[in-house]
């Protein structure tokens, strides 16, 4: 179960189409962080770190506050020093893999759990979940484990898109590859589309932005989650039925 000392902000994504990066968020970004914070900047599911960074930088300097990279040191002394974490999107296997080796998923675990608020969008909101297991990455490479930060107690997938694909296209919809999911796991499943995130602090977690989610759950259709929902039940409700194998 998630602790309830936390401060936690995940956005489905960083950039909306024709805004700035992270312009969008504006509002729940400088509710969430201390205002003229320093900010730990985990750029790992990115190759090129410095570059990722400086977007980084750049987009959160224009909202008042100082970011450093937690490559440019010692991650978890980086950490430390920090009024806030923000975890980056990319390629989810890639950042988990590097929070594993860097030994940085135990300090921020530790360090939410103190209360340092932390922020995730796209990989960085799947790492703050029980597990990596519906992000809609590929395995680029092979983390040691898909256990994740489990800041929540439910699992998300972001840049959700509900309905059909192309005609002719064989492949899945989301909805089938969520109920896949659902097959093998019983953990619930947020769908949160490109617009929205979720806040949680304390106890108290809630859908926000300008799209309404979905709701996955084993044994239930998909069932709409309207803007300003209660979340939190999701990480106390019984599970319907047992995972298969060890939800890792």
């Amino acid at each position: 179960m998630a602790d309830h000392g936390r401060r936690v902000l995940l956005l489905s994504n960083s950039t909306q189409a024709g805004r700035d990066y992270l312009a969008h968020a504006a509002a729940p970004i400088r509710a969430h962080f201390p205002a003229g914070g320093r900010i730990a900047f985990v750029p790992y599911a990115l190759h090129d770190w410095d570059r990722y960074t400086a977007k980084a930088a750049a987009g959160l300097g224009a909202l008042g506050y100082q970011v450093t990279g937690v490559h440019t040191g010692d991650p978890a002394a980086v950490v430390a020093e920090a009024d806030g974490v923000f975890v980056g999107g990319g390629n989810t296997f890639r950042l988990t893999d590097a929070v594993y080796r860097t030994g940085l998923l135990d300090v921020l675990r530790r360090r939410v759990a103190a209360g340092l608020p932390y922020m995730g969008a796209s990989a960085g909101t799947v790492l703050a979940g029980p597990s990596i297991r519906t992000t809609n990455d590929m395995p680029i490479v092979q983390p040691p484990s898909f256990t994740a930060l489990g800041l929540v107690g439910f699992q998300i997938n972001p840049h959700y898109v509900g309905g059909g694909i192309a005609p002719g296209h064989m492949g899945e919809t989301r909805e089938q590859r969520l109920a896949e999911y659902l097959e093998e796991n019983a953990v619930p499943v947020v769908g949160l589309p490109e617009g929205s995130w979720i806040t949680a602090l304390g106890g108290t977690v809630t859908l926000g932005g300008t799209r309404d989610g979905v709701l996955f759950a084993r044994g239930a259709d998909p069932a709409p989650l309207p803007l300003g929902s209660d979340l939190a039940a999701l990480e106390t409700a019984p599970r319907a039925g047992e995972p298969r194998g060890p939800e890792c």
